[in-house]
């Protein structure tokens, strides 16, 4: 049997798996609770929140984008080791208050907590379509991803568009059927998968083509050494540039609404728990790295349509290794690419209706509310659907743009829980120049000044408005701060 065909098998078989995981972890619950459906419960341990946060975090971008980028830009790809190492430790304080708040107010989203701080349905549909759309551009990562690799996978057989839909099909199904806790179960599953898959691989590659790490970075400082420095002569980025891309990544981080809505899944020990035993997870992001700084000087960059191909590349073409491992390279990378996808695509559909859909129409009951939050997640992945088939950036570029905007929530969140003069002016007039000006540098903008993050700029601006707004308008009634100021 062809190579390819047994990677097909073996990736059907792997989507059939994590479908019935995902629909048989909804059942035996309250089908019809609003509490089930958005946290669980709240009741989520830490065996299961582990694997949910690393499987939230690491995704298409660590199969693929993570690889790509030490391919074609070497040492600067570092910098999601840098970011994943540091940017989950403000969970530990602000994790637990979030929660706090949230079993008090029955919160489930970033709109519900801004919005029950600052009492502003503006803002809170404001929010709720700025989660949208990086939400959106963050799903159209993971389904670039997933179509990357069955097309790679299977030498062409299975085109773009249909890689994408076989593989996010299955997400929405088990994620409107089964909630929250659907997602974590299904994490579980990939989470383990791809945590075997990344060392297994990943070291099988690098002592294959180079017999051991040593080898291989003595041959590119010899032959490349600018590849291995950052803002050096020849390197592939400046210092502001990485180090920018390292604070929006470590700021953005808990602003995502998938992982800012675990505060509310949980209890305060388990979180702080879970703080501590991530770093254990994002250790499978070495090898995976390793591949792509063992590719520099094997593969020429022609021979590629991005850099995001490298590590099926190297197994399919220029290794020629046998078809089960092909096979378990694509589960892995759909499993790294599906975690993410399942908690975005949830959370997503709850800021939206949270955000949106109640402040336009409210008093909705828990069952109206229930209903179109399961709706929303299939409108969700069809738009998220379009922008993948239809868009052609990269997996990185993706990410960090999604993280510009959804940065932008940082100051309203901790002037929330830490500023008391904080106003609902100054986040909602924050918060607009700040996305404005993240976008305009994306978007418009042919450069950045001092090449510094577009997210940073608007993060910069976000800021410097929220406060000067704030002392130019009326403080916020003493009861409403202290509900989330005061909690301990």
């Amino acid at each position: 049997m062809p190579g390819w065909q047994i990677a097909l098998f073996m990736m059907i078989i792997y989507l059939v798996i994590a479908l019935f995981v995902g629909v048989m972890a909804g059942r035996g619950r309250d089908g019809s609770s609003l509490d089930e459906f958005a946290v669980a419960g709240g009741k989520l341990g830490l065996f299961v929140m582990w694997f949910l946060m690393g499987g939230a975090v690491f995704s298409a971008f660590s199969f693929l984008g993570a690889p790509g980028w030490a391919y074609s830009k070497g040492a600067p790809a570092l910098y999601i080791i840098t970011y994943t190492a540091f940017a989950i430790l403000p969970w530990y304080i602000i994790g637990p208050k979030i929660g706090k708040i949230g079993k008090k107010h029955r919160l489930y989203t970033v709109v519900g907590f801004l919005k029950g701080r600052f009492n502003s349905p503006v803002l809170a549909i404001l929010v709720g379509l700025i989660a949208l759309f990086a939400s959106i551009q963050y799903l159209a990562t993971q389904m670039s991803g997933m179509a990357i690799i069955f097309n790679i996978m299977t030498e062409g057989r299975i085109p773009f568009w249909l890689g994408a839909l076989l593989s996010y099909g299955i997400v929405v199904v088990y994620v409107a059927t089964g909630g929250l806790r659907a997602a974590a179960w299904s994490d579980v599953f990939q989470g383990l998968l791809m945590i075997i898959i990344s060392w297994v691989v990943g070291l099988t590659i690098v002592y294959q083509l180079h017999g051991g790490t040593t080898e291989m970075f003595a041959t590119i400082a010899r032959e490349s050494p600018e590849f291995l420095q950052i803002g050096k002569e020849g390197s592939s980025m400046g210092t502001v540039a990485y180090t920018t891309t390292i604070l929006v990544s470590v700021i953005g981080f808990l602003m995502w609404p998938h992982l800012f809505s675990k505060s509310y899944a949980s209890s305060p020990r388990t979180i702080k728990k879970t703080v501590l035993a991530y770093p254990i997870f994002a250790l499978f992001l070495v090898p995976l790295l390793l591949v792509g700084f063992a590719a520099k000087g094997v593969v020429d960059s022609g021979q590629l349509e991005s850099a995001d191909q490298i590590l099926p590349y190297l197994i399919t073409t220029v290794m020629n290794l046998p078809g089960w491992l092909y096979g378990l390279v694509g589960a892995g990378a759909l499993a790294a690419a599906m975690s993410t996808a399942d908690a975005i695509t949830h959370s997503a559909s709850l800021e939206v209706t949270d955000g949106i859909v109640k402040s336009i129409w409210k008093n909705l009951s828990d069952k109206t509310t229930l209903l179109i939050m399961r709706v929303g997640v299939f409108v969700i992945g069809a738009l998220a659907y379009y922008i993948t088939v239809f868009g052609g950036q990269g997996l990185i570029t993706l990410l960090l743009g999604a993280y510009g905007s959804i940065v932008q929530f940082a100051p309203g969140v901790y002037g929330a829980l830490f500023w008391r003069r904080a106003t609902t002016q100054g986040v909602i007039l924050g918060l607009v120049v700040g996305t404005v000006v993240n976008y305009y540098f994306q978007l418009v903008a042919t450069s950045t000044p001092y090449d510094i993050h577009a997210g940073i700029l608007g993060l910069i601006s976000n800021i410097v408005v929220m406060v000067a707004v704030s002392y130019m308008t009326k403080a916020q009634r003493e009861e409403d701060v202290n509900r989330y100021v005061d909690v301990a």
